[in-house]
């Protein structure tokens, strides 16, 4: 067995890029750009007004202005703004040459057909000069950076091309195991169960922007699985499985991934839940065994594999802690691993564990807000201590 941050250190550093391809724009979102997008215009691009008014000169301001022309919007000034002039403007119109200033309409009042008088005391210029936000060849979005909604924005206004130059997304092959297992549609029999794992697994790989592929359940004999194996490692860049992986007479896993042509980086780690987990490589892919308890399944794939999918997508992943106040005292029966609570906001930065009855408990999961890990080494937390909380 060896530690979590050891598991995390093999498994974040066997990722390599898988490639690129270049997607659509109306396709981008949510990928990981392969480029650095540098802008091929100046935003804005020209003088623009902040609002609808009336350009015109400053030194002006106290006199009547005569109206010469209205901007809409679109359109270019055909007019250049002299003493005593102005022009009706509405928001997102470039600013005639001559006015250094967009008065308010609220600010105005008619004197006469095409003429106003500024009622206001004092304005600020309400005009966003040209390349204020972004000038020609700025760098406006950084290779590996995942395309958000907010990043969309920016990329539609940069790039000029109708293309992305995007990384590849990674293929995953899940199979589940076990002679218990039946789909989630059917009524188990008496000693079977449904399963979970693999429609709870694909939901986690599709959030994140991955591929999954559902090749079903496989019942414990060793020759099924180990066909099973090879044709998922086959059509994938990761091999996931749940169940079968402990040290049980039936536990076919971590001999059948060898047999398949996987060397086998680790069988075990310093976590609960998820210690029986096994990762490996071969063939120009990779495996990994996870146990068959589903919050196991869940709490391996957010703390190791995400990080490791992201990486085969050219994205550094950093998860996002929430720094909280414990909100009661917590007390483990062992503290020898790394150990993962559910635990909910009780109030603003305070969080309490749910009632959690072991790793088969999803329903606790389910109605978590976070994820509370305690180090290995430590089995008491008291009330108030300042812990760190993965949102999910």
């Amino acid at each position: 067995m060896i530690s979590f941050d050891k598991a995390y250190e093999i498994i974040t550093s066997s990722a390599r890029v898988l490639g690129t391809e270049t997607v659509p724009l109306q396709e981008s979102a949510g990928r990981v750009l392969a480029q650095d997008v540098v802008c091929d215009v100046d935003m804005p691009p020209f003088d623009k007004s902040a609002m609808d008014g009336f350009a015109c000169r400053r030194q002006d301001l106290g006199q009547a202005l005569a109206v010469i022309e209205e901007i809409p919007a679109g359109h270019l000034p055909q007019k250049c703004i002299g003493p005593g002039d102005c022009a009706r403007i509405m928001t997102g119109a470039p600013v005639p040459v001559g006015a250094d200033i967009v008065i308010m309409v609220e600010e105005t009042e008619l004197t006469g057909t095409d003429r106003i008088r500024f009622t206001g005391s004092r304005s600020s210029s309400n005009i966003c000069p040209r390349g204020e936000d972004v000038k020609v060849g700025d760098k406006v979005l950084e290779r590996g950076a995942i395309l958000t909604p907010a990043r969309m924005g920016v990329l539609c206004a940069a790039i000029g091309q109708p293309g992305v130059l995007v990384y590849r997304r990674p293929r995953v092959a899940l199979i589940a195991t076990g002679d218990e297992l039946v789909e989630p549609w059917q009524q188990p029999p008496p000693a079977g169960i449904r399963n979970t794992n693999s429609y709870q697994l694909s939901a986690q790989i599709h959030a994140m922007g991955a591929l999954a592929t559902y090749h079903g359940i496989v019942g414990d004999r060793r020759e099924d699985l180990l066909a099973a194996a090879r044709k998922g490692g086959a059509e994938s860049d990761l091999l996931l499985l749940s169940g079968g992986v402990s040290t049980g007479a039936y536990d076919f896993v971590p001999e059948v991934l060898e047999e398949a042509g996987y060397t086998l980086l680790f069988r075990s780690v310093a976590m609960q839940p998820g210690k029986p987990t096994i990762f490996g490589t071969g063939g120009g892919g990779f495996c990994c065994g996870m146990p068959g308890n589903p919050v196991s399944t869940f709490v391996v794939f957010e703390l190791l594999l995400k990080p490791f999918l992201y990486g085969l997508m050219g994205h550094a992943y950093t998860p996002r802690l929430s720094v909280a106040e414990l909100g009661c005292d917590v007390t483990l029966k062992k503290g020898e691993r790394q150990t993962t609570i559910p635990v909910v906001f009780s109030g603003p930065g305070v969080v309490v564990p749910l009632e959690y009855h072991g790793s088969a408990h999803i329903h606790a999961v389910a109605r978590a807000e976070g994820l509370l890990m305690i180090p290995a080494g430590v089995q008491e937390l008291t009330k108030g201590s300042r812990v760190h909380v993965r949102p999910i």
